[in-house]
C-alpha cells in the first residue's frame, strides 16, 4: 500500500460543502463547470497563439517573450509534478469517500498541487507580459479553472491555492528572465531566414 498524506484535515469541510453544493445545483451548471474543468485549458493555448501572432507585429523582442510562454507553462507543470511526488497527497474523493462530478482518479494520482490550476495560472501571468487584454482574459479563466477543480471534486481548496502560487511564482521568475534575454536573442534570430518569420510579421 502506498503511504500518502490525507489533506482532509486542512479544509475537508470546505471541500465537502462545495461538492454538496454542486450536487444541489442545476444540471446545466454542473455540465458547464465540468466541461470547463476538462477542456478549459484549450483556451489558454489559443490565447498563447493569439499573443504570439500579435507580438510579431509589435517587435521581435515581444515575439520572443510570447514564444517563451508555452515553455514557461511546461516548466511550471514540471515543477508542480515534483511537488506532487514529494507531498503525495491522496485525492479528496479517496480520503472522504464522497460522490463527485468527476470520476475519482486511481490511487497514486496525487492531488497537491492542482496541475490544471498551475498551468492556467502560469499561462495567465506570463500572458500579462505579452498583452494586458489577453492576460486579463487568462486571469479570469485561471480563477474559473481553480474553482471548477474543487466543484467537480478533483481537488481540495488548498490544492488549487497552492497551484495558483506555484504557477504564479514560476511564471514571474521565467518571464523576467525571458524579457532580459529577448533583446540579444531576438537580434540573432532575426538574422536567420528560417526563424525570422517567427519573430517579425512579413
Amino acid at each position: 500500500m502506498i503511504l500518502a498524506f490525507n489533506g482532509s484535515s486542512i479544509d475537508g469541510s470546505a471541500y465537502t460543502y462545495v461538492v454538496n453544493l454542486a450536487h444541489d445545483s442545476p444540471a446545466w451548471l454542473d455540465s458547464l463547470v465540468s466541461a470547463w474543468s476538462t477542456y478549459g485549458l484549450a483556451l489558454f493555448a489559443v490565447l498563447m497563439l493569439v499573443g504570439w501572432w500579435q507580438a510579431r507585429r509589435s517587435s521581435a523582442q515581444a515575439a520572443m517573450v510570447a514564444l517563451a510562454v508555452p515553455v514557461i507553462v511546461v516548466v511550471a507543470f514540471g515543477v508542480n509534478s515534483l511537488f506532487k511526488m514529494v507531498v503525495r497527497e491522496d485525492r479528496p474523493c479517496q480520503s472522504l469517500h464522497v460522490k463527485t462530478l468527476e470520476a475519482c482518479p486511481a490511487p497514486g494520482d496525487w492531488s497537491f498541487p492542482s496541475n490544471h490550476t498551475v498551468i492556467a495560472a502560469a499561462a495567465a501571468v506570463a500572458l500579462l507580459h505579452v498583452s494586458r487584454r489577453l492576460g486579463t482574459i487568462a486571469l479570469l479563466g485561471a480563477c474559473l479553472m481553480a474553482v471548477s477543480r474543487v466543484w467537480v471534486g478533483a481537488h481540495y481548496p488548498h490544492d488549487v491555492a497552492a497551484g495558483v502560487l506555484v504557477g504564479t511564482l514560476v511564471a514571474m521568475l521565467l518571464t523576467t528572465l525571458a524579457r532580459r534575454l529577448s533583446d540579444p536573442l531576438a537580434a540573432r534570430l532575426t538574422d536567420s531566414r528560417l526563424l525570422r518569420p517567427l519573430l517579425v510579421s512579413a
